[in-house]
Formats: structure tokens, C-alpha cells, sequence
């Protein structure tokens, strides 16, 4: 396989082990600067001929089954991705699953980088259209692409959802966990940090903001503090990455473009904590909602994506709904396995026959 600019791609092992590989490619963005980011992909020693994995979803099967469809999965802010359930979850519904580690962020980051940093959302598109043509080059010779489905968390999940809306007819479906749509409070209040940090993101896109630090969200998933996940802190810093005022005005930029509308025509899901804490201080309740996003106001704000929104909201979900407490996520998987039978399946279904059809 081959990348964009023509030298072949390696696929090496990766730090979440054996049932997983990574590739590390560079994409030239509209900008012309090239820019790298690495593909991981979720290869489970399970999926052999005429082996299924014993607990494996509705859908799966062996390794000869045409896949039902891929997904391509988008981490947060300041993030990378490290959910090996999540990927289990997708091949055990028959999917073949990827994750992209972003430009600046966890497996492509590069000595020297600001860490999380760009300066355009837009600069994301080249790297997420090469991993989507990777995709495709996996494929045995002759086949059809799988149908797509783009999965985003976070930050991730306002860049999934731009780029859908820049690149109609690429992706099928569209799966949303938390997504950063709208800052805290309202519009006007995003308008005006806008307003102010205009000539900062202009001028001066590097310099750091310097805001209160909050490390109550790493607090809640590391396994260093009061969580369950293994996470590699020199890749997702406790108090994130600094903010720079160019990164924070790409944002406010795209949230903006969002409260537009994206007349997106795929179907979407939105899957959300049903509470929101927030404060300077630690409390117990942030174990169980989101202590990043007002959840309210990112549930007003997922209509203005498209024609066909499906908006799930999680009792004790954490900001990363799929890293929540077992029985809390247990409940997302039940639904986002539902949501995909009735919008992802039923899709490949064969249309209705004349003799088929309701009276």
C-alpha cells in the first residue's frame, strides 16, 4: 500500500498490542504544508476462518464475511485513541474499525510541536481523506469500498461533523459521543469570546491563553486517579495541552459554522451525559456526568446538523460516554447497537417489493 505522495506505508505494532497495528503517513493539506498522522487499525486474532469471538455482537462472523461497513473513529482534544473496547465493540458487529491519531496529537506527535495544536479545523481534512482512501486500499482486489461510518468524541466529534458536511456522499453514517458544538452558557457568549480573541488568533495564533487548569475529566477515566483507563500521560496530559489562542479560535470558528446548520443528509447519532458538572473544585458527581460540556446546550445544538438526528442521552455518562462505569456503558453499547440495526443494517437491506409493501 502506498501513501498519498506515493512511498509505501508500513504497518507496524502497536502500544495497545497485539490485535491492533498502526501507520504513520504525512498528507499536504490546501495550506501545502504536509502534515503527519497515524492510522491505527483494530486486527483481532479472533477473526480467523470459520472462527467467530465467543460474546461477539449481532452481526459478526468469520473472517471470509464481507464486512457490513467501517468506521473511522476521531479522538478529542488533547487526546489520542486508546479504547480497545470500543473497537472490540465494532468488530464484533461485523465492522471493520480504525482510529485516526490526528496531526499534533498522541502517535503523531513530533518533537519541537505544540501539542493539540491547528490553526483551521480544515487543516484535518487532508489526513481524515487519506485514512479514508487507506481504508479502501485494504479491501481484496475488486471489492467496493465498505460504507463508512465516521465516528468522533469531543473536539473530534465537531471536526467528524464538518467534514461530513464538506464531504457529502463519503461517509453513510455519522456517530457523535459528546461532541464540542457550542462553548458553556449561549451563542452570544461564544460570539463574544470570538470578538475578543480575534486579534490574538490573527496575529499572535501561538501564544498561550492562560485559563484555570482542570484536570478533573483525566481524573475521572485514568487509572493513575479514579478511573479504570491505562493512560499514557506524555500522550493525554492530566490538564491537557495549553490553549492557544489560534486552536481556540479555530474552534469558536467551527462552532459557528455548526450553529449555521450543516444540513447534513446522513443519519446522525448524538450520544450525551444526561447531566453536566462544572466548578474550580473536585466533586463526587463528576464520576457520573460530564465535567467538560453543558450537555443542555449541546443537546439544542446537535438539530442544527442535519435532516435525520437521533440524540441519546446516558445516565452517568461521563464527557467520553464509552468510558463511563461498566453499567453505564453497557447502556450506550445497547443503544448505539440498536441505532445502528435500525439505521446502518436496515440500510443495506433490500428495498420492498411491491408484494412486500403495507396495504
Amino acid at each position: 500500500m502506498t501513501s498519498t505522495d506515493g512511498h509505501r506505508l508500513e504497518w507496524q505494532p502497536d502500544i495497545l498490542g497485539d490485535d491492533f497495528e498502526a501507520c504513520a503517513f504525512q498528507a499536504a493539506g490546501a495550506d501545502g504544508v504536509r502534515r503527519t498522522a497515524t492510522l491505527v487499525r483494530h486486527v483481532p486474532r479472533w477473526r480467523t476462518p470459520g472462527r467467530t469471538r465467543a460474546g461477539a455482537g449481532a452481526g459478526a462472523g468469520d473472517a471470509g464475511r464481507e464486512p457490513q461497513g467501517a468506521v473511522l473513529y476521531l479522538h478529542g482534544w488533547s487526546d489520542y485513541f486508546f479504547n480497545a473496547e470500543l473497537a472490540d465493540f465494532w468488530t464484533g458487529q461485523g465492522f471493520e474499525f480504525l482510529a485516526l491519531d490526528m496531526h499534533n496529537h498522541g502517535r503523531s506527535l513530533g518533537r519541537g510541536t505544540h501539542g493539540g495544536y491547528v490553526a483551521d479545523l480544515d487543516d484535518y481534512d487532508a489526513e481524515i481523506t487519506a485514512a479514508i482512501d487507506m481504508i479502501a486500499t485494504l479491501q481484496p482486489e475488486g471489492s467496493a469500498p465498505p460504507p463508512l461510518t465516521l465516528m468522533g468524541h469531543s473536539t473530534g466529534g465537531l471536526i467528524a461533523a464538518l467534514w461530513v458536511s464538506r464531504h457529502p456522499g463519503v461517509a453513510a453514517q455519522l456517530v457523535l459521543d459528546s461532541p464540542w458544538l457550542e462553548v458553556h452558557g449561549s451563542p452570544a457568549l461564544r460570539r463574544a469570546a470570538r470578538t475578543m480573541l480575534e486579534p490574538f488568533a490573527r496575529f499572535w495564533p501561538e501564544s498561550v491563553i492562560r485559563l484555570p487548569e482542570r484536570g478533573f475529566y483525566w481524573r475521572s477515566i485514568s487509572s493513575s486517579a479514579d478511573g479504570e483507563w491505562s493512560v499514557d500521560e506524555s500522550f493525554r496530559p492530566p490538564n491537557a495541552f495549553p490553549i492557544r489562542a489560534g486552536w481556540l479560535g479555530a474552534v469558536l470558528a467551527g462552532q459557528a459554522r455548526v450553529a449555521r446548520g450543516l444540513n447534513i443528509e446522513v443519519p446522525v447519532l448524538v450520544l450525551i451525559s444526561n447531566a453536566s458538572a462544572n466548578g474550580m473544585t473536585w466533586k463526587e458527581s463528576m464520576r457520573r456526568t460530564d465535567a467538560v460540556l453543558d450537555v443542555n446546550t449541546i443537546a439544542l445544538r446537535a438539530l442544527s446538523l442535519g435532516r435525520t438526528v437521533t440524540l441519546e442521552r446516558i445516565d452517568g455518562a461521563l464527557h467520553g460516554v464509552f468510558l463511563s462505569a461498566p453499567r453505564v456503558r453497557a447502556d450506550a453499547y445497547a443503544r448505539l447497537s440498536r441505532w445502528i440495526r435500525a439505521y446502518v443494517l436496515a440500510e443495506r437491506r433490500e428495498p420492498m417489493t411491491e408484494r412486500d409493501s403495507p396495504d
